[in-house]
C-alpha cells in the first residue's frame, strides 16, 4: 500500500474518538527534593553544576549517589540488623532524549573522579616500571639457576635452592575507579586487585543491556551483574585460565538511555530483576540558559577524594573487608516502619514495577550510608559511626517523594496492559504512515514489536474500534473465493488529537 493512500473525506457522523486511546498514561516528573535530602553545600552544588551543565539536576544529583557509592564501595557497608547488611551500590540510569544534557551532567561527576585518580595511576605506574626492572633481572637469575640445575643433576650432584632474586613478585595494579567497557574477565581481573570495587559508565546502556544475551562462551552476563549490584561473592569462569572467585563483587553502574529503548527493553527483557535494580532519572528537560558559572570540580575533587581516603579493615586472615556501620535502634524502627508502607505500595502493582518496589527497603538503607558520608565528606565533620534516624529519615522521604514516583512514571508503558499497548502502538503507526485506510496486512507486513502476529493485531483493532478510533470498511465479497483483507478506515480526529 503506499504512504498516502486515498483520501477520505471529512465524515461528521465520526464520533469523538476515546481520548484514553490518543493520549499517554506517563505521569509527570516529580520535583527532585535536593534541598530537603543533601545538606545546603551539596545541594548548592548540585544546582550550580545542573545550570553549569546545561541539564536537569536531576541528573547531577543520580551521577553524584553513583559516584559516591563507588568510591566509598566495599571500605563501608552498612548493617541494619543482625544478619541484613548492604553495600552501597548504586545503579542508575538517567533517561532522557540525545538533547536532554545527561552525558554533561555525568561529567560533572566523572571528570572529579578522573582528577582524583590520575595520580593513584601515576604512582602505580612508576610502581610497574620498577617492577619491569626487577621482573627482568628476576628473570635473568631463572634463567641462570636452571642451568646451573640442569648441569648439577647432569653431573650427579644435588641442584641449588631456587633464589629469591627469581621471584620480582606480583606486578603493581594500575587503580580503575572508573571503567567503561570492561568485559566480566576484565572486570574480573581488576576487582581481584581491587577490592574497593569500581564504577562501569556506560554513555548508551541499552546496548550493554541488550548485549548480555550475547556472551561469546554461549552464557550470558546478566549472573556476573546480578551478584555484582549486592556485594556477593562471585567466581569468574575464564577461557584457558583457573577460574577466578571475587569476594564481595561491588560495581555501581551509571549511564544514559533514551526513552523509545528504555520501552523496547521493557516490553523485552527477562523478568530477572536486572532493570529493576536500577534508579531510573526521567526528569522534564531543562530550559536552556546560558552557564553562568563552572561546574565546581574543585571542590567535587576534594570530596571525592576525601570518600577515597576510607580504607578498608584487615580481618584476622590477612583479608580485606567492609566496616559495617551499624542502624541506631531509632532508625531500626523506623525501617521497620518503612517496610511496612512499602507492602502497601506492592498491592496494586506487578511486573517490573513490583520487583523495584520490593528493593526499596535495601536501597533506602544503601542511600542512607551514602548520605551520611557525604555529609562527612562535604563538612569536615566526624566520620558516622552509625546511621541516624535523621540519616534514614531523608533517605526514606528521598524514595517516597521521589524515586517512586519516578519509577512509576519510567515503567508506566510497562504497567499498561498490552492489549492497550498495541491499541496505543497502532495509532501510532497510523499518525507515522499517514494511513486514512488500512487493512489488517499492510500493518502485519511491518512486522512491528507487539503487532507482528493476528493474535496482538486483533484486540488492538477491537479496542480502536470500539474506541471509535477506526471504523471497519464493508468490503465486496472476492469473486475467487476466499475471505478479503479486514479494511478499515481511520477516525480523521486521530490525525488532529494529542501525539
Amino acid at each position: 500500500m503506499n504512504a498516502r493512500p486515498q483520501e477520505i473525506p471529512f465524515n461528521p457522523s465520526w464520533p469523538a474518538p476515546d481520548l484514553r486511546l490518543l493520549r499517554s498514561d506517563l505521569p509527570p516528573a516529580p520535583e527532585l527534593p535536593v534541598a530537603e535530602v543533601l545538606k545546603p553545600r551539596l545541594a548548592r552544588w548540585v544546582a550550580n553544576a545542573a545550570q553549569a551543565k546545561g541539564a536537569p539536576a536531576d541528573y547531577v544529583f543520580a551521577a553524584l549517589l553513583t559516584v559516591a557509592a563507588s568510591v566509598i564501595g566495599n571500605s563501608r557497608w552498612v548493617t541494619i540488623w543482625e544478619d541484613w547488611s548492604e553495600p552501597p551500590m548504586i545503579w542508575a540510569m538517567c533517561i532522557g532524549l540525545p538533547s536532554a544534557g545527561k552525558s554533561p551532567a555525568i561529567d560533572a561527576l566523572l571528570q572529579p573522579l578522573r582528577k582524583v585518580e590520575r595520580p593513584m595511576r601515576e604512582a602505580a605506574k612508576a610502581e610497574r616500571k620498577a617492577w619491569e626492572e626487577r621482573a627482568e633481572i628476576a628473570k635473568l637469575a631463572e634463567q641462570t639457576w636452571k642451568e646451573a640445575a640442569k648441569l648439577a643433576i647432569k653431573a650427579g650432584e644435588t641442584p641449588p635452592d631456587r633464589p629469591k632474586s627469581c621471584d620480582a613478585g606480583p606486578p603493581p595494579h594500575v587503580p580503575r575507579l572508573v571503567v567503561n567497557d570492561g568485559t566480566i574477565e576484565k572486570l574480573g581481573a581488576i576487582l581481584a586487585q581491587q577490592p574497593r570495587g569500581t564504577l562501569q559508565m556506560r554513555d548508551e546502556l541499552a546496548g550493554w543491556l541488550e548485549g548480555m544475551q550475547r556472551y561469546a562462551a554461549g552464557g550470558t552476563d546478566r549472573p556476573f551483574w546480578l551478584e555484582a549490584f549486592g556485594g556477593r561473592d562471585f567466581t569468574v569462569e575464564r577461557m584457558g585460565r583457573e577460574p577466578l572467585t571475587i569476594s564481595r563483587l561491588s560495581i555501581c553502574v551509571l549511564g544514559g538511555i533514551q526513552p523509545d529503548r528504555l520501552k523496547s527493553l521493557l516490553f523485552k527483557a527477562d523478568d530477572d530483576g536486572l532493570l529493576a535494580r536500577f534508579l531510573p532519572i526521567w526528569p522534564d528537560p531543562a530550559p536552556l540558559c546560558r552557564p553562568l558559572n563552572g561546574a565546581g570540580a574543585a571542590e567535587m575533587e576534594a570530596i571525592l577524594a576525601r570518600l577515597l581516603s576510607l580504607e578498608m579493615v584487615t580481618d584476622e586472615t590477612g583479608e580485606k573487608r567492609p566496616w559495617f556501620v551499624h542502624f541506631s535502634e531509632s532508625a531500626r524502627d523506623l525501617m521497620q516502619e518503612f517496610r511496612k508502607t512499602e507492602r502497601v505500595w506492592e498491592a496494586d502493582v506487578e511486573g517490573l514495577l513490583l520487583s523495584f518496589i520490593g528493593k526499596l527497603p535495601g536501597l533506602a538503607a544503601r542511600l542512607a550510608l551514602v548520605l551520611a558520608y557525604l555529609d562527612w565528606a562535604a563538612d569536615d565533620s566526624g566520620e558516622p559511626r552509625e546511621i541516624t534516624v535523621e540519616h534514614f529519615g531523608r533517605a526514606a522521604h528521598l524514595v517516597e517523594a521521589y524515586l517512586l514516583p519516578m519509577a512509576r512514571r519510567a515503567y508506566a508503558d510497562a504497567a499498561t496492559p498490552k492489549p492497550l499497548r498495541a491499541a496505543r502502538r497502532l495509532l501510532a503507526i497510523l499518525r507515522k504512515e499517514n494511513w486514512n485506510r488500512f487493512t489488517s496486512r499492510d500493518v502485519l507486513r511491518l512486522d512491528r514489536a507487539g503487532l507482528a502476529t493476528a493474535a496482538e493485531l486483533d484486540p488492538a483493532l477491537v479496542i480502536l474500534t470500539e474506541g471509535d478510533c477506526i471504523r471497519a470498511i464493508e468490503q465486496p465479497a472476492n469473486p475467487k473465493g476466499g475471505r478479503p483483507p479486514r479494511q478499515f478506515a481511520v477516525n480523521p480526529a486521530v490525525f488532529g488529537g494529542p501525539q
